[in-house]
């Protein structure tokens, strides 16, 4: 397996439950992927923090700490995957400092080369190396003279004071940095292709995700409506902030969770600009005719996907997105999984847990050629919606984009089909370890969850030293 970041720590403790006998290769030198922000390209900056709510983002029987607020910083992400792999002993699985540089076809498996000069051959592949670790740049007409980068150098406000600033690029970690800019910069601006709904971060007093994920499951055309007039009435008409009316309904475009930034514009302290038009010199002509100096451009225009260390023609590609059957499974090579290149509107790492399952339970059907021939069959002649019926804006970042909901259905049909149980809480009872060697595995409640915790981690978040 490639990758030691979220995905593949998933999909390290799903094999292992299985009993199913692997290696991982990471080339950092720690686990944490893009949330240890000293990794080189991490695009974390210093006041990130995490998009979806603490009780809605967590692994399955591995609850995040009590003391932790409803959206942790990337300090306590990067703790709580380090814990993560320490309760299930997953870094005694792991080779750090190993970049895998080649992946070729062996056989009916893989052969593997090792930046250490090795090459070493496996019956199964999966590709978890993450999406955010390619910048991508957009090009305009003209010529600019001040500075221009990406959005993933960007790590403190200070870089700002006393510049005139703009950020290209509306998501959420666009919006994050703007917010950032418009409390240090001498000017700030953010320049947005397209209106957007902006969902705030709370509501009700809950975390919108918890909120959402109460009451009964509406069709989504009723979603849509009702979610659309509570936002209308919770920020009324965004184009009194000079921004545009948003050309789609609500949950058609990636959701931005972001309380601060309507605030910023409401006092001036963040200027909104439509998309750019073209550069000169030190000026930025936008698409409207309008024009404004600026020091300092930073493009937060996202990442391309890529998977470099695969040999050309593995993977199958279309609109910059891997083609792959419910973005897990490859079509061409039965024997090759991609974990973790999907984008979709709630948290990950629970989808995460179900795709890690799948595809353990893949690998031992994979052993029985009539039941490897069963799922590939179900595969081949299966029609599925994974979009959940919802008219995505056509850009390239939503491409085959997943609705959380539709995605967790599909899953259900194909563990139907091949007769494979649900993840339930205390799936991962029998593999978890205490993480010090005073705490005890307790608190099974059962009118709770039913997961097992760890308690000294659940009540404060300490353990031994990080890994």
């Amino acid at each position: 397996m490639v990758g030691a970041g979220p995905a593949g720590l998933a999909m390290a403790r799903a094999l292992k439950v299985h009993g199913i006998a692997f290696e991982v290769f990471e080339r950092h030198s720690a686990i944490g992927g893009i949330w240890d922000q000293s990794n080189p390209g991490s695009p974390i900056y210093n006041s990130t923090h995490f998009i979806s709510s603490k009780t809605q983002s967590n692994f399955l029987d591995f609850e995040m700490p009590d003391h932790y607020p409803d959206y942790p910083s990337h300090r306590q992400i990067l703790a709580y995957l380090r814990a993560f792999a320490r309760a299930y002993d997953l870094q005694s699985s792991i080779r750090f400092n190993t970049l895998v540089k080649h992946v070729a076809p062996r056989g009916r498996g893989w052969s593997v080369t090792l930046s250490s000069g090795e090459t070493r051959e496996y019956a199964w592949l999966v590709a978890a190396s993450g999406a955010n670790w390619h910048p991508r740049m957009p090009h305009f007409a003209g010529a600019f003279t001040g500075e221009s980068r990406h959005a993933s150098t960007y790590r403190s406000p200070e870089e700002f004071k006393s510049k005139r600033v703009l950020v290209i690029g509306a998501g959420n970690s666009g919006c994050d940095i703007a917010c950032d800019i418009a409390q240090t910069a001498g000017a700030a601006f953010i320049s947005l292709r397209r209106g957007y709904h902006f969902i705030p971060k709370h509501v009700f007093g809950q975390p919108f995700d918890v909120f959402a994920a109460q009451g009964r499951h509406l069709p989504i055309w009723l979603s849509q409506f009702l979610l659309g007039r509570l936002l209308r009435a919770l920020n009324g008409d965004l184009t009194r902030f000079g921004l545009k009316r948003p050309d789609h309904k609500v949950l058609e475009s990636h959701p931005i969770l972001n309380t601060q930034i309507l605030h910023h514009l409401s006092h001036g302290n963040l200027i909104a600009k439509p998309h750019v038009g073209a550069l000169d010199g030190d000026t930025v002509v936008f698409e409207d005719g309008t024009r404004e100096p600026i020091d300092l451009l930073i493009h937060a225009t996202g990442y391309t996907w890529k998977l470099p260390y695969l040999e050309e023609g593995l993977v199958a590609w279309e609109g910059g997105r891997p083609d792959l059957y419910m973005k897990l499974f490859s079509r061409e090579h039965p024997r090759l999984f991609v974990l973790g290149l999907f984008e979709t509107n709630a948290a990950g790492y629970k989808v995460f847990d179900n795709m890690a399952d799948l595809v353990a339970r893949a690998i031992l059907a994979q052993r029985s050629r009539a039941e490897a021939h069963r799922l590939s069959e179900f595969m081949r002649t299966d029609k599925h919606d994974i979009g959940g019926g919802i008219h995505y804006v056509k850009s390239e970042r939503h491409a085959g984009y997943v609705d959380y909901l539709a995605y967790l259905k599909q899953v259900a049909r194909l563990r139907k089909y091949m007769d494979w149980p649900s993840i339930v809480p205390g799936h991962y009872d029998h593999v978890s370890q205490p993480l010090d060697q005073h705490a005890t595995v307790v608190d099974r409640a059962p009118q709770s969850s039913g997961a097992v915790r760890l308690e000294t981690w659940r009540r404060n978040g300490t353990g031994p030293p990080l890994a």
